[in-house]
């Protein structure tokens, strides 16, 4: 039969009726094994992409991160930018400090600076940034110092309205985030929006310094008889990282008057 099948292909027909019946059968024993394969491709895309999503979320992240520190560096850039320029316009020998944190203390507006007695930083010395006037050094360590806020309640500054040449002092704490003029008269010339700057007669701070602008004016109550000017500080003391410590020399300040002598008739007598 066998030579015969190969001779005339006798069997040919049969053999295509018994793999046809036997098709559904052979289907049905290869399932298990389709299975077991599908599932383990199933499970190799599963662990895939499982990777390439973690690969995806690690490159996110760097891009992120990358992104953030290019904004902070554009921000901190463009602030030298303007703090240079406030350098060159104050014509005064000073260095670049940056916030290190603000003080713990809730009831005053004090900040930590990375710049002390080893930078040429001493107490006294002013605090600008790009603005105006931030503050003033009120104690210094060898590598930091602490700054005074304007809004300070124990901040005072000698200030000059710019369109009158009206001298006054601007004491901090008179309310959030503003300063206050006192001792004013009702009849005053002054306007809401007037400009604010540093008159100099302290011989700390150098006079034309922007200092803030009026915000609010109160006429004179009948208790105290003054007028109550609130400003508004045009410098960032909230906001600014960057800022500038003008390096004064307190030595080279003038000294005191000296007191005038007592009169005369006055004079003690020297005990025998």
């Amino acid at each position: 039969m066998l030579v015969i099948d190969s001779r005339i292909g006798a069997l040919a027909a049969l053999r295509q009726g018994v793999g046809t019946v036997l098709y559904p059968l052979q289907r049905t024993l290869l399932v298990p094994r389709d299975l077991l394969s599908l599932g383990h491709e199933y499970f190799v895309q599963v662990d895939r992409l499982r990777a390439e999503n973690a690969d995806l979320k690690r490159i996110e992240a760097a891009n992120a991160k990358a992104l953030l520190q290019a904004e902070q560096l554009a921000a901190e850039n463009d602030q030298l930018r303007e703090l240079l320029g406030a350098r060159e316009r104050a014509a005064i020998r000073s260095v670049i400090a940056e916030v290190l944190y603000d003080t713990r203390d809730p009831y005053t507006r004090k900040l930590v600076l990375d710049r002390g007695l080893q930078h040429g930083v001493l107490a006294g010395q002013p605090v600008i940034d790009a603005q105006g006037v931030i503050g003033q050094v009120t104690r210094v360590l060898p590598l930091s110092s602490e700054v005074t806020l304007l809004t300070d309640r124990n901040a005072a500054i000698p200030v000059e309205v710019q369109r009158t040449g009206q001298r006054s002092v601007a004491f901090g704490g008179a309310a959030p985030g503003l300063l206050e003029l006192r001792f004013l008269n009702a009849g005053s010339d002054l306007r809401q929006g007037d400009t604010l700057s540093t008159s100099g007669l302290d011989g700390i701070f150098p006079p034309g310094l922007p200092v803030g602008s009026i915000v609010r004016i109160d006429p004179a109550g009948s208790a105290s008889g003054f007028a109550r000017v609130l400003v508004k500080p045009v410098a960032g003391v909230d906001r600014s990282r960057l800022m500038l410590v003008l390096l004064v020399d307190q030595t080279a300040l003038p000294p005191p008057p000296a007191p005038e002598p007592a009169p005369e008739g006055r004079r003690r007598r020297p005990r025998e």
